[in-house]
C-alpha cells in the first residue's frame, strides 16, 4: 500500500499546484497567448530555451508549434535552442553561460520573442540569454518556479513572468508544462478556429 499511496501523494501535490496555478496566473497566461499571438501574426518567431528539463519543455514547446497540436495547420516559426553541436561548441569555446546568448545574438531579430523556462531562475546561461534578447529588442516570457531567482529581476515591465509556486522540480515541470499547452491552444484556436 506504501506505494499506491506515493502515486496518490505526488498526483494531490500536482493538482494542488496546477490549482495554485489557475488561481494566480490565469490572466498572465492569457497575456502570454496574446503576445505569442502578435509575434506571429508580425511574422516574428519565437526562441526557446530551458537547461535539464526545462530544455525538453522548450523543444516541445517549438515542435508543437512547428508541427501541429490539436489539429493539422500550418506550421508557426519557433526554435529551440538546444541543438547539441551548437550548444557543445559554444560551451568548448565560451563557457555554458554563453549557449543561449551567443545564438539569440546571431538569430534573434527585433520583434522575436525569447520563451525561457527554469523551474528556479537562477542559472547564469538563462540570465545571459534575456540579457541578449534585450540587446536584440525582444520581448521576454519567462516560466519560472519559487521566488523566479535572478531571471525576474531582468524582466521589463511589459514583459510577462509565470512563476509556478512551490519548490519541488518535479511538480513545477509538470505545471510548466500544462502552461505550455494552454499556450499552444490560445494561439491555434485564435489563429486556426476551434
Amino acid at each position: 500500500m506504501e506505494l499506491e499511496d506515493r502515486i496518490v501523494s505526488q498526483f494531490h501535490n500536482s493538482m494542488e499546484i496546477n490549482a495554485l496555478t489557475i488561481e494566480q496566473h490565469t490572466p498572465l497566461i492569457a497575456d502570454a497567448g496574446e503576445l505569442l499571438l502578435q509575434c506571429l501574426v508580425s511574422e516574428q518567431k519565437i526562441l526557446c530555451v530551458g537547461n535539464g528539463g526545462s530544455s525538453a519543455l522548450a523543444q516541445h514547446f517549438a515542435s508543437l508549434l512547428l508541427n501541429r497540436f490539436r489539429h493539422e495547420r500550418p506550421g508557426l516559426p519557433a526554435l529551440a535552442l538546444n541543438d547539441s553541436a551548437a550548444m557543445s561548441g559554444i560551451g568548448e569555446e565560451t563557457g555554458f553561460t554563453e549557449v543561449y546568448s551567443k545564438q539569440i545574438r546571431a538569430l534573434g531579430q527585433p520583434g522575436d520573442i525569447l520563451l525561457v523556462i527554469s523551474t528556479h531562475g537562477r542559472a547564469n546561461s538563462l540570465v545571459q540569454a534575456i540579457q541578449a534578447a534585450h540587446d536584440r529588442d525582444m520581448m521576454v516570457i519567462a516560466l519560472s518556479g519559487g521566488d523566479g531567482g535572478n531571471m525576474a529581476a531582468l524582466l521589463l515591465p511589459d514583459e510577462i513572468e509565470i512563476c509556478i509556486p512551490g519548490g519541488e522540480d518535479a511538480l513545477i515541470h509538470g505545471a510548466h508544462l500544462l502552461v505550455l499547452h494552454c499556450l499552444c491552444d490560445l494561439i491555434e484556436y485564435q489563429l486556426f478556429g476551434g
